[in-house]
């Protein structure tokens, strides 16, 4: 009897103590439950995204570094900086991955100037200090290369629906629109700046070059209300001569055959006095991306035959190369008319891309591209005939490119 008694009252306690046991462990994980959602508030407090404060330090303490002179640096950590198939807006000519290039290893390489460190780019911060700004890209497809890279590098971080491409109707004029931000992108077709038989966008093979040398204003109109106007012109002047018309393009009576070399130097004049005399350069900044490497002999870098860019899948590492197909009287006239307008007082910087594009010989699409005509026989049975050794693969060297640009854009804008 005793005994029952004695389970019966264990028993009891095994009851009372399980009920206040419970009760303990229930105060015990309400105490956590509290202190958890406490310092979970605070840490929401104390880590969460402060609003964006520009630094603009990053950028302004970048003057007096050569961000042109140094030398490329393989960084799979931070580049590429976006994905190919992340942009909608790349087209078939620059698209390489989508035409059948394996080796990616060209869109990995990060610029390092010598005396500095680029800031990381930020699409949202660099959104912001652009927001109501209008950018636009003048010149041929090397710059509409470029165009596209910096809508590439932007466009990741904004929604759907909150951007626009779009070609503007009777104007040479393609805009992106990110529209929380009230930024425009823009490119117009213009590869030797004044107008030419070479306008059309889409249409402008010619074996002839014809250059309307004092008409300027058709495509100078749509670049009056930019607030930073990014230049280039120097593809198209690879004939050794061209024509000359003079007076307006609709009644031009007098023409003459030039050099190319004197037709640049006559269009920089009247592309200058333009730039003098109808922007407002308190308000517009303006850039001139130099020329880039065309890397279209292969004996420059030391291969045999007719060797190209094609295949090629590594930079050239030798320090101060130089490629044959590079004119630098051509870069010495652009450097002149340059120095002439900030002369009277009108400062165009000019980006001088030039030495950093000639080592990168494994960065051209060469064959991995759109051809938007029927590619022939005897073009097809060697590659090299049509390999494309003058455009860049997007993601790639462009994007550096803007990186560059836009330390010049954003010094000093909060």
């Amino acid at each position: 009897m005793e005994k029952k008694k004695k389970k019966r009252l264990e028993g009891i306690w095994d009851v009372k103590h399980m009920f206040e046991s419970s009760l303990i462990i229930f105060f015990i994980i309400g105490a956590l439950a509290t202190t958890a959602v406490y310092y979970v508030n605070s840490d929401e407090q104390e880590t969460s995204p402060p609003p964006l404060v520009h630094n603009a330090v990053n950028y302004d303490s970048l003057d007096g570094c050569d961000l042109f002179s140094g030398k490329w640096v393989y960084d799979n950590n931070s580049y590429p900086l976006y994905q190919e198939l992340q942009c909608p807006y790349i087209p078939g000519e620059f698209a390489c991955e989508q035409h059948g290039r394996i080796n990616s290893n060209y869109q990995q390489w990060r610029w390092q100037p010598h005396a500095c460190n680029l800031p990381r780019f930020d699409a949202r911060e660099v959104l912001e200090r652009l927001r109501g700004k209008r950018v636009i890209f003048v010149g041929d497809s090397v710059n509409r290369n470029q165009w596209i890279s910096m809508v590439c590098m932007l466009q990741t971080v904004i929604p759907i629906g909150l951007k626009k491409m779009q070609k503007v109707a009777n104007a040479s004029l393609f805009s992106f629109k990110a529209f929380e931000y009230d930024v425009s992108i823009d490119f117009y077709w213009a590869p030797l700046l004044v107008e030419s038989n070479a306008d059309h966008p889409a249409k402008h093979k010619r074996n002839e070059r014809v250059v309307h040398v004092q008409s300027i204003e058709n495509h100078a109109k749509n670049w009056v209300n930019a607030d930073v106007l990014v230049f280039n012109s120097y593809l198209w002047w690879g004939t050794p001569t061209l024509k000359i018309l003079y007076g307006s393009s609709e009644d031009a009576k007098e023409s003459n055959i030039v050099s190319n070399h004197r037709g640049y130097r006559m269009v920089l004049k009247i592309w200058s006095n333009w730039l003098r005399t109808h922007i407002n350069h308190t308000r517009t900044r303006s850039y001139f991306m130099s020329m880039t490497a065309t890397h279209k002999r292969g004996a420059d870098w030391g291969k045999e035959g007719n060797a190209n860019c094609l295949n090629e899948t590594e930079p050239i590492m030798k320090d101060g190369f130089w490629e044959s197909g590079s004119d630098m009287k051509m870069m010495r006239i652009l450097e002149l008319s340059l120095n002439k307008l900030k002369a009277k007082g009108v400062n165009v910087q000019m980006m001088n891309i030039t030495q950093l594009t000639q080592y990168r010989k494994d960065a051209h699409p060469s064959i991995h591209r759109l051809f938007y005509s029927a590619l022939k026989a005897k073009q097809l049975s060697n590659p090299l005939n049509y390999a494309d050794c003058t455009h860049w693969c997007l993601p790639g060297v462009p994007d550096i490119w803007n990186e560059l640009l836009l330390t010049y854009i954003l010094r000093g804008v909060k």
